[in-house]
This record gives C-alpha cells, sequence and structure tokens, in this order.
C-alpha cells in the first residue's frame, strides 16, 4: 500500500517582477520519503521552497500539505503543522546563544517535552552542546549550519525541507552534513532536500527531480537518475 502523499506541488508559478522563476513545476513528496530537488544556480529550486513555505507569493498553481491547500496561511501556520525549512544560508541568530536558537525554534510549542528535545539534538551534534553558551555569529559557517538543522528539530517536523545544506562547507564538514541527513531520515522525518550536489543528493534519496530552468524535466527513482547519461552528464561532470 503507497504511503500517504505529504506535499503535492501542482502547476507552480513564482515570478520575480517581469522574471518567471518557476514555470509550472509538478511533483510530490509522500511520508517516510527522502526525495531530493538537484538543478543547476539558478534553476529554480529555492525559489521553489521558498513558495512552499510561504516566503514567495505563488503566481499560479496549486501546494497541498496532507491533503489541503496552503494558500492563505503564514509560515508560522506551516510550522505548527509541521511543514518546517532550513533555509539557505542557515540564517542562525547571530547574536543569540546556540541555546537560544534551538528555543526559538521551538516557539510554536507549549508542551513539556522542549528541553528533552534541546538534549536529543544535542546528542546529533555534540559540537553544539559544547559550545551551548557560544553566540551563534561567533561560530564557523559548518558549525551555523548544524545549529540551524538542529533548530529545525526543534520544531518536531513531520516534513523537513532543506535549501543547500552542504553549500560553501569544507569536503570533511559537507559529509557531517550530509551523514546527519541521513540519520534524520532514519528517525522517521520526511525529509525534501534542495542540492546542487547531485551525487551526493541522489545517493541518499528514494525518489528525485531535476529542475532546470524553473521545469521540472526528469522525475523518478533516486538510483536511476543517478544512472541516467544526461543527469551524469548535466551534474556529476561525466
Amino acid at each position: 500500500m503507497a504511503s500517504e502523499i505529504l506535499l503535492k506541488v501542482s502547476g507552480l508559478k513564482v515570478a520575480y517582477g517581469g522574471i518567471q522563476a518557476v514555470k509550472g513545476a509538478s511533483f510530490e513528496v509522500r511520508a517516510g520519503e527522502l526525495v531530493s530537488l538537484i538543478g543547476a544556480n539558478g534553476a529554480g529550486k529555492t525559489t521553489t521552497l521558498k513558495a512552499i513555505t510561504a516566503v514567495q507569493p505563488l503566481a499560479d498553481g496549486r501546494i497541498e500539505y496532507l491533503g489541503r491547500s496552503l494558500a492563505g496561511q503564514g509560515t508560522w501556520d506551516l510550522v505548527r503543522q509541521g511543514l518546517v525549512m532550513v533555509p539557505e544560508g542557515r540564517g542562525v541568530f547571530a547574536r543569540m546563544t546556540i541555546v537560544e536558537n534551538l528555543l526559538m525554534g521551538a516557539f510554536v510549542r507549549n508542551d513539556r517535552e522542549i528541553e528533552a528535545d534541546v538534549d536529543r539534538v544535542f546528542g546529533i551534534f555534540p559540537r553544539l552542546k559544547e559550545r551551548a553558551q557560544q553566540l551563534a555569529g561567533t561560530m564557523s559557517g559548518g558549525e551555523q549550519q548544524m545549529l540551524a538543522m538542529g533548530r529545525a528539530l526543534m520544531a518536531r517536523p513531520r516534513l523537513l525541507l532543506m535549501d543547500e545544506p552542504s553549500m560553501g562547507l569544507a569536503p570533511i564538514m559537507v559529509d557531517k552534513i550530509f551523514e546527519v541527513v541521513r540519520d534524520i531520515h532514519a528517525r522517521g522525518t520526511t525529509v525534501l532536500l534542495v542540492e546542487q550536489n547531485a551525487s551526493r543528493a541522489l545517493g541518499l534519496a528514494d525518489r528525485g527531480y531535476v529542475m532546470e530552468s524553473g521545469e521540472i524535466t526528469m522525475g523518478g527513482e533516486a538510483r536511476t537518475l543517478l544512472a541516467d547519461p544526461k543527469v551524469r552528464a548535466a551534474y556529476l561532470g561525466e
């Protein structure tokens, strides 16, 4: 029996002024999947995530989460429903400590398990625990990426959107970030991963989509896309 569709994007169009950044993209993410959206810089991947999370308005199309349209909802509404994004560029609160950043991730919650979830994040990212009282703005790029991921986990996401988590990081930190993405998925969180590193992204994923010039041009099982000559030539340098 097929798992339920958590996210369904149909005919998505997004424009910046007169420039059409996304041109009718359609795709879906099912519960329990790790889906990768790959494409070159400027393909429209980040814009797509911004549209899904109500950061960027739609020109046309429909976005459904848990079978319901997201039209008219704010980003905070989506977080309450378990739809959470780790943005490109990390976006940590530079003048707040690591612990304070994590607590901001739980801002929409009022349960008694927040402190336990901070400990859980520290278990995933021991380096954050070592520097719990350090200001986020003084951390390295890789450490800030860990913090951004940990902050998102504090919202207890059902669907986690990740925008270019490995961008600008040293190779050893890239390995760590992808290891954590795999671990988050293995713990039961559904993931939509946007990445320029096509090989690593598809290597983790169940399924994948290729975005070019604002359009979804290919989609299917990740291993099939990894073996496709067009994908290998365009994104794997072969």
